[in-house]
């Protein structure tokens, strides 16, 4: 089995000044849940090479276990080092693709043709994929092979506007990715502000937020068995 994780190449955080990028645990979480379940596991940004992480998700107060373990593992660190260039991806060379989130996603990614046709082939392939946090908000260009948008009438969650409020980026972020997903027509749900939460829909799986990252990966797993 091989799973394509795919980061983002954006480290600005709007006109704040501040940095942005991927959040560690919704990288690591996964990572470890592919490895450990056996999965060849291949990097991929839009740039290629190191992406931007964060600064914010490597703080004490979110480092976990999964995240300490990554920052101590130099195949981890190797692999993040060199990622590949995502308009050198080709689908039919994966099983299913996990987007992880952090707010960089949201510029480069929810824009970026090489992403969204990646999205759509997996999904006209019938291969799962999931994503997670701000991630989500990656499918709002996306549409199926008859041209809708890719999560009409699809059960689908993502990190919420309440959430977004909490961390004080309601007005930076270039949009919400629960308001998105809803006006594409997504029949969004959530559960607990910073809980894990997780909705699977046909070929497609989305988390709420970093707590999420991993039961959606584990769910991704479990798909990928029962359709081997």
């Amino acid at each position: 089995m091989k799973v394509l994780i795919v980061l983002t190449s954006h480290d600005q955080l709007g006109n704040t000044g501040h940095k942005t990028g991927f959040w560690l645990e919704e990288l690591a979480a996964p990572y470890y849940v592919f490895k450990d379940a056996g999965t060849e596991i291949v990097l991929a940004s839009p740039k290629g090479g190191q992406p931007p992480l964060d600064p914010k998700s490597n703080e004490p107060g979110f480092q976990t276990d999964d995240t300490r373990r990554f920052e101590a593992d130099p195949q981890a660190q190797a692999q993040l080092a060199s990622t590949v260039r995502l308009d050198s991806v080709d689908q039919a060379n994966f099983d299913t693709v996990f987007y992880p989130g952090g707010h960089g996603p949201m510029w480069d990614l929810a824009e970026d043709r090489d992403s969204i046709a990646l999205i759509e082939a997996f999904q006209a392939a019938g291969k799962p994929i999931a994503l997670v946090c701000h991630a989500p908000g990656v499918l709002r260009h996306a549409k199926t092979p008859e041209g809708h948008p890719l999560v009409e009438g699809k059960q689908v969650t993502g990190f919420t506007n309440t959430e977004e409020d909490a961390v004080q980026l309601t007005d930076v972020v270039p949009f919400l990715v629960e308001d998105e997903l809803k006006a594409k027509g997504g029949e969004f749900t959530s559960g607990a502000d910073w809980g894990p939460y997780v909705v699977e829909d046909g070929l497609l799986i989305t988390g709420q937020n970093p707590a999420s990252s991993a039961p959606a990966a584990e769910l991704l797993i479990k798909r990928l068995g029962s359709a081997s």
